[in-house]
């Protein structure tokens, strides 16, 4: 069985999408046609903006958005999922590949969650770490110890968690989890606590616009970052989809789950190579790849 995923923030690259932008007439007309409903040619600084333009959160998520969908609509006939979910953000992408969400609304959905996520992290300074090496219920036990706000976000594979949180309680935390034996405890050049409480007032915002939308039944289960498990009902997607910004990302488990029912490739759709890799460090028997146009 396939099991197609779309990767989250981070997996952005100067050039991403001009190779589809040049080579499908289809692409072309999304692309400009995203570059109509945002305002701005988001396209200039994907294809050859700065590493600076790329990384603010209000172009990053659209653009990874962007190069998803469309590549999952000009691979056509290969786009073929037993199931699908995507990382963070990549949730919106997937929803929209599978037909649970129109490619305009999800672009729209996505642009005004980048907004309400950028203006939480303005409002409150806050950061995120990867920590490395150490039992995730290690690291769970420590963040539930400190006083200051600081909690799983990401839990990306065995032994590879990222927390989120205030500054000064992801720094506490970090000094604590290293002590206790982790490999590492990186600080993430992240606009905010992302997957954190700290997220509230743009989970409360984002609602507003999720439950204005139209969903409709996927074509598949989407594998949903809040339960890790299959979702077929619209509703739920829309309750699971409102609840992520201030829940962990259960990636781990997704991978885990779709593995038990069943999925033997992995297909990344989207920049970059993070999600196969991740698949190869829970089982290396399974295949991954990325989708090619």
């Amino acid at each position: 069985m396939k099991a197609f995923v779309f990767p989250g923030q981070g997996a952005q690259f100067i050039g991403m999408g001009k190779d589809l932008y040049d080579n499908s007439a289809e692409a072309k007309n999304m692309f400009e046609k995203a570059n109509d409903i945002l305002g701005f040619r988001i396209t200039d600084l994907m294809f050859g903006g700065t590493e600076e333009d790329l990384r603010q959160t209000k172009v990053t998520q659209p653009a990874i958005f962007l190069h998803s969908v469309i590549l999952a609509t000009v691979i056509g006939d290969d786009f073929k999922p037993d199931m699908v979910a995507g990382h963070s953000l990549g949730e919106f992408s997937a929803l929209v590949a599978n037909k649970a969400l129109t490619f305009e609304d999800g672009l729209v959905l996505v642009s005004k969650r980048a907004g309400a996520m950028q203006k939480a992290c303005e409002s409150e300074p806050s950061t995120m770490a990867a920590i490395i090496g150490i039992e995730d219920e290690k690291v769970v036990s420590i963040c539930q110890e400190i006083q200051e706000v600081v909690v799983p976000a990401n839990y990306n594979s065995p032994g590879q968690l990222v927390i989120s949180g205030s500054i000064k309680g992801v720094e506490i935390a970090c000094e604590k989890i290293k002590a206790a034996g982790a490999k590492r405890a990186l600080p993430l050049k992240v606009g905010g606590a992302f997957h954190s409480p700290l997220m509230e007032p743009a989970r409360l915002e984002l609602a507003e616009a999720i439950n204005n939308t139209t969903f409709n039944k996927p074509l598949c289960p989407v594998y949903q970052n809040v339960n890790a498990k299959a979702v077929s009902s619209a509703d739920e997607i829309k309750k699971n989809l409102i609840s992520q910004l201030t829940s962990p990302v259960l990636w781990t488990q997704i991978m885990q789950n779709m593995i038990k029912d069943g999925a033997d490739t992995f297909i990344e759709v989207g920049p970059g190579t993070v999600l196969q890799n991740l698949v190869k460090k829970i089982n290396r028997d399974i295949a991954a790849y990325s989708a090619t146009p």
